[in-house]
C-alpha cells in the first residue's frame, strides 16, 4: 500500500498560500510548485524579508494610513521633464486613510534606489505625461477617504531592480518597502 499523499499536498498548498501572501506570482499551469526556477527569477536573492512586490497587497501603518504601490510602467520622459532622463518608471500610489484623524498628504515620503547598488533614483516631474509629483500636498485626506498619486522616477536604460521606500510621515519609524524589476 502506498503512503498517503496528504502531507505533500498540504505542504504544496501552504507554499502557494505563503507565496501569494508575499506577492510572488503563482506558477504557470504545469510548473513545479517548489521548482528550481525561483532562484533563477531572482526573488530570493533580491527581495529582503518584509519587502513587498510592486502591485502586491497594501501596507497598513499603525496610524491607519494604508499605502499601495502599483506595478511599474516604463516610459520615455518628454523634453520638458525634470530632471532629464532617457528612461523613467511610473507608479500609481494609493493612499487610504482608515485612521481616526485627517492625514496630511505633505508628510508622504517616497524614495527609491537601485537595489544592490545603493544608487538613489530621482523623482521625475513630467507634466506633459501627467507626472506632477504630489500636486495636492497641502490637502488633508479625511478619515475613510483615499487619494491616488502618479509618481515617476528616473532609472538607468538597462533593466534593474528598484526598491521604493514609502513612509506616511518623516517621523514614521517603519517604511513600507516595495521591490521589483523595472
Amino acid at each position: 500500500m502506498a503512503p498517503p499523499r496528504t502531507p505533500k499536498l498540504f505542504i504544496a498548498a501552504c507554499s502557494l498560500v505563503l507565496a501569494a501572501a508575499c506577492g510572488v506570482q503563482a506558477p504557470e499551469k504545469g510548473a513545479a510548485v517548489l521548482g528550481a526556477d525561483a532562484p533563477a527569477q531572482g526573488l530570493a536573492a533580491t527581495r529582503a524579508e518584509g519587502d513587498l512586490a510592486f502591485g502586491a497587497a497594501p501596507h497598513r501603518f499603525a496610524t491607519g494610513v494604508t499605502i499601495s504601490v502599483s506595478a511599474p510602467k516604463s516610459f520615455r520622459p518628454s523634453a520638458s521633464a525634470y530632471p532629464q532622463s532617457s528612461r523613467a518608471v511610473a507608479f500609481g500610489i494609493e493612499v487610504t486613510n482608515a485612521g481616526d484623524a485627517a492625514y496630511r498628504l505633505s508628510g508622504l515620503s517616497v524614495t527609491g534606489e537601485v537595489d544592490g547598488e545603493s544608487v538613489s533614483v530621482k523623482q521625475v516631474v513630467d507634466a506633459v505625461q501627467g507626472y506632477n509629483g504630489i500636486a495636492d500636498a497641502g490637502k488633508d485626506v479625511a478619515p475613510g477617504r483615499e487619494v491616488h498619486l502618479n509618481l515617476a522616477f528616473a532609472v538607468p536604460d538597462k533593466p534593474v531592480r528598484l526598491r521604493l521606500q514609502v513612509r506616511p510621515s518623516p517621523s514614521e519609524p517603519v517604511a513600507a518597502k516595495y521591490c521589483g524589476k523595472v
